[in-house]
């Protein structure tokens, strides 16, 4: 039965907005941890300054984003988390392969209600990057600021080239509307179709990152994309960079690169050199537009010159080459599993005459349903307009739809080219950003370094802005389907064996109501390799946990399976997940 577009009620009961009496959120805090040692972890509100406003947040320990933990790799850590948030909690260690018990799921423990605690025992067996963050409503608590990176040292001192210093770095947007974090209701979530889009970047939790550097100086960034949907394309304006890692580790190949694309909860390892006395930009890159990230003032001589040489060097990593040899045979195999991201729209359409409009594309409009041929999505219901006119030229009026004699474009409604339409930015905060338009031929996605030509098949934007917030689980259901058992989202049923290697092929359906891009994670019952993408083979292998497969590609990817238990798959667009994209597998020993 369809169901109706309008936004839910605004009666409907929301999470609260006013900082008023909430204490400052702090600086994020670098904590060294030794094997074995304890931690506590508090989910609190905060009060933060994003820009001009101070709204109200949530905070690990009192800052956006949460306490830096430093392990030993091979160490375990037992962290006690206690919920003083708003809702019922737990806390997912993104990543890492740990004991099933602690993954921080709602599969593998009792949620956390306000006030209660939970101890997590954190094994770190792989050096690398990584995350924490909540798995209940991963929507609202991530947008409010629960996420925190792991950096796991390596046991070998030259597993990384040398570096004068390192930092993490997250990478996020955030939504302001009148001075406030958009309102999130209980009960449902919005933006289902697209995801939330923000207004305002955010680097290290800060709309404006001021850092510093010596000439000379190479600066190891983990960069992690912990946006609820947005995917950043980041590189440096007056620094060069180097891609040495990505999720779990390093790549095979060290490559001198542009940019690196991130997904949502994909990390990268990059070695920055800053050569020269000024200013670097930190940015995120889009096919239209350069958003600002952060600032790097450089002055001075740095006081060692071995990381600046060593970075002119490209290295291999020698267990990464021997997993390529290993692996060779399993690329022309027939895949174990094959999974596909489809998506279903349904929306009940207004009484009387109706056109059937692209809410991404506008200028689509036709007397019967369909497809968007731009773009594949759904064409959604509309009253059919009294008036079409020019956008260009508004005088030009006509009862029927043609073109505009003046310029010769096609005519739309006219209330859409009123600006009543869904295709514009309806958020009252203007997004920041500087300079240039245009895109980069040289930018690298994080587990790939074969170029993916920016734009095709990843939304970079909402464009669909005032459809989308009213979206939710009821008017579109987002699916991964197991393509050979025909079973959806919870009712599919896998079972490996700890020491299997599964071949998964993800294939993103353009037969779908609205094809868009989809980081696909599994969470720690192993690790995987991307094979290939579209038939091409993967040049720059990396351990990864999420892959971004881009609208209408098909990738193939090879997972190591270490860990038993129960384990979850889902898109990490935090909305789709919400609106039920995961799936669970068991693993049993062998």
């Amino acid at each position: 039965m369809p169901v109706d577009t309008e936004p839910a009620s605004p009666n409907a009961e929301a999470f609260p907005t006013d900082p008023t009496g909430l204490p400052q959120s702090r600086p994020t805090a670098v904590v060294e941890l030794a094997d074995g040692e304890r931690f506590e972890l508090s989910i609190e509100p905060v009060a933060t300054q994003i820009g001009e406003h101070t709204v109200r947040m949530l905070g690990y320990n009192g800052s956006v984003p949460g306490p830096t933990l430093r392990v030993p790799e091979g160490g375990e850590i037992r962290v006690k988390v206690t919920n003083r948030g708003d809702l019922d909690a737990t806390v997912h260690w993104h990543g890492l392969r740990l004991d099933n018990a602690h993954d921080g799921t709602h599969e593998t423990q009792k949620p956390m209600a306000i006030g209660e605690s939970f101890e997590y025992r954190v094994l770190c067996p792989d050096p690398g990057v990584y995350w924490y963050h909540p798995h209940i409503r991963e929507d609202y608590g991530q947008e409010l600021g629960l996420y925190g990176n792991i950096i796991v040292v390596p046991r070998d001192p030259a597993y990384w080239a040398p570096a004068n210093r390192e930092l993490a770095i997250t990478l996020d947007d955030i939504l302001i509307e009148d001075g406030k974090i958009a309102a999130f209701l209980r009960d449902d979530t919005t933006h289902a179709a697209m995801g939330r889009f923000g207004n305002v970047m955010l680097a290290a939790g800060k709309t404006n990152l001021a850092l510093s550097a010596k000439r000379g100086d190479v600066v190891r960034l983990y960069l992690t994309g912990t946006a609820n949907t947005r995917v950043f394309n980041v590189g440096f304006d007056g620094a060069r960079m180097k891609l040495v890692g990505g999720d779990s580790g390093r790549c095979e190949q060290e490559r001198f690169i542009d940019s690196v694309i991130l997904a949502p909860s994909e990390r990268a390892v990059v070695d920055v050199l800053f050569d020269r006395d000024g200013t670097a930009l930190l940015e995120h890159r889009t096919p239209d537009t350069t958003y600002s990230l952060a600032t790097v003032v450089v002055g001075g001589e740095t006081d060692d010159l071995t990381p600046q040489l060593a970075f002119e060097r490209l290295r291999t990593s020698p267990e990464l080459a021997e997993l390529r040899e290993r692996i060779a045979p399993r690329r022309g195999a027939a895949a174990d599993k094959s999974l596909a991201f489809v998506a279903e729209m349904d929306f009940a359409p207004p009484e009387g005459p109706l056109v059937y409009v692209c809410p991404m594309h506008p200028l689509v409009v036709r007397e019967e349903p369909g497809s968007c041929p731009q773009c594949g999505m759904k064409l959604m219901p509309e009253g059919a307009p009294v008036a079409y006119t020019c956008p260009m030229h508004p005088e030009v009026v006509s009862e029927q739809q043609g073109k505009c004699p003046q310029c010769g474009m096609k005519l739309m409604p006219a209330s859409m080219a009123a600006g009543g339409g869904s295709h514009h930015h309806g958020h009252d905060e203007p997004m920041e950003h500087h300079g240039h338009s245009g895109h980069d031929e040289h930018a690298h996605d994080a587990g790939s370094s074969h170029g993916r030509a920016h734009g095709d098949g990843i939304e970079w934007e909402d464009d669909m802005v005032e459809v989308n917030r009213t979206t939710t689980p009821a008017n579109i259901r987002w699916k991964l389907v197991d393509r050979q058992s025909g079973a959806e989202n919870r009712k599919i049923s896998w079972e490996f064996r700890v020491g299997d290697w599964v071949k998964i092929e993800l294939v993103n359906e353009m037969d779908s109501d609205h094809p868009m891009h989809h980081p696909f994670h599994v969470h720690g019952a192993g690790r995987f390799v991307v094979l290939d993408r579209d038939g091409i083979e993967e040049d720059n292998l990396m351990w990864k946990d999420t892959v971004l497969v881009s609208r209408g590609q098909r990738v193939n990817i090879l997972l190591q399976v270490t860990n038993p238990g129960r384990w979850m798959a889902h898109c990490h667009i935090a909305e789709h997940h919400e609106s039920g994209m995961m799936f669970t597998f068991d693993v049993v020993a062998s």
